[in-house]
C-alpha cells in the first residue's frame, strides 16, 4: 500500500482508555494513524498490533505533549512516515484530584502542564501542519458544568482547552479547516476509576439520564462524526458527548 495517499490521523493519548478507542475507530475509517504516548511503550506498541490486525496503518511515537520539542518531533515523525496529516486529535490528560488551595499547587502544575501548555503545543503544531480542508479536535470535558470539589484544577485546564479551540478555529479562516473540542461526561476508563468506590461510580453513573458510564467507543464515535464527512460544517463548537450528564 502506498502510504503517502493515505489520509493520516495524530492521536495524542492514543495508547490507553479514549484515546486508544480513538485511534482504533479513525484506523478502522481509513485513516493512518500516529499513536503518541507518554511511557506506556508497550500499551502504545498493542495498539497498533491491534489496527494492524484488522487491515490498517499505524505506527506510535513517544512524546510528552507539555515539552515544544516532543510534540515538533510528533509531527515530524507523522509526516515522514505518512506523507501528510489530516486530522488530529488532542486526547492525552491526567486528572488528579485536588481541592483549591496551596497545599496542591504541585498537582495544578501538573494538570495544567499536560491538559493546557499540552494542548495549546499540540494545537500550534496542528495548525501549522494540517493539510487545508482537515480536522483538529481537543478533548475538553463536561464536568466543567458541574463544579465538583476536587476537580478546580482539571476544570481551569480543559475550560482553557475550549477557548484555545474557539480561538484557532477563527485564526485557521481560510484554510477550511474545522477546529472543535468533544467534552466527554463520566467514562469507564482507568482515569476515570482510579481513587473512586464502587458507590461512587454507581452514584456518578446514576446522574446522566441514561442512567451509566460513557464508554471510550461513544467518545470515538463522537470524534469519528467530526473528522468525517459529515462533520464538515461544524466549527469552533464544544460537543458535549455526555448521555445528558450535564
Amino acid at each position: 500500500m502506498n502510504t503517502a495517499s493515505l489520509k493520516t490521523a495524530i492521536v495524542t493519548g492514543g495508547s490507553r482508555g479514549i484515546g486508544q478507542a480513538i485511534a482504533k475507530r479513525l484506523a478502522a475509517d481509513g485513516f493512518a494513524v500516529v499513536i503518541n504516548f507518554s511511557s506506556n511503550a508497550a500499551r502504545a506498541q498493542e495498539t497498533v498490533a491491534a489496527i494492524e490486525a484488522s487491515g490498517g496503518k499505524a505506527i506510535a511515537i513517544q512524546g510528552d505533549v507539555g515539552n515544544p520539542d516532543n510534540v515538533a518531533a510528533l509531527f515530524n515523525g507523522a509526516k515522514q512516515a505518512f506523507g501528510r496529516i489530516d486530522v488530529v486529535v488532542n486526547s492525552a490528560g491526567v486528572m488528579p484530584m485536588a481541592k483549591i488551595r496551596q497545599a496542591s499547587l504541585a498537582d495544578f502544575d501538573k494538570v495544567i502542564a499536560t491538559n493546557l501548555r499540552g494542548a495549546f503545543l499540540v494545537l500550534a503544531q496542528a495548525a501549522a501542519h494540517v493539510e487545508d480542508g482537515g480536522r483538529i479536535i481537543a478533548l475538553s470535558t463536561s464536568v466543567i458544568a458541574k463544579s465538583f470539589p476536587a476537580y478546580g484544577p482539571y476544570i481551569a485546564s480543559k475550560a482553557g482547552v475550549e477557548g484555545l479551540v474557539h480561538v484557532l478555529a477563527n485564526e485557521l479562516r481560510g484554510r477550511q479547516i474545522t477546529v472543535n473540542a468533544v467534552a466527554p461526561g463520566p467514562v469507564g476508563t482507568d482515569l476515570f476509576l482510579e481513587g473512586k468506590s464502587e458507590e461512587q461510580v454507581r452514584q456518578i453513573a446514576s446522574l446522566a439520564p441514561l442512567e451509566r458510564l460513557g464508554t471510550p467507543e461513544d467518545i470515538a464515535n463522537a470524534v469519528a462524526f467530526l473528522a468525517g464527512p459529515d462533520g464538515g460544517w461544524i466549527n469552533s463548537q464544544v460537543l458535549r458527548a455526555n448521555g445528558g450528564f450535564a
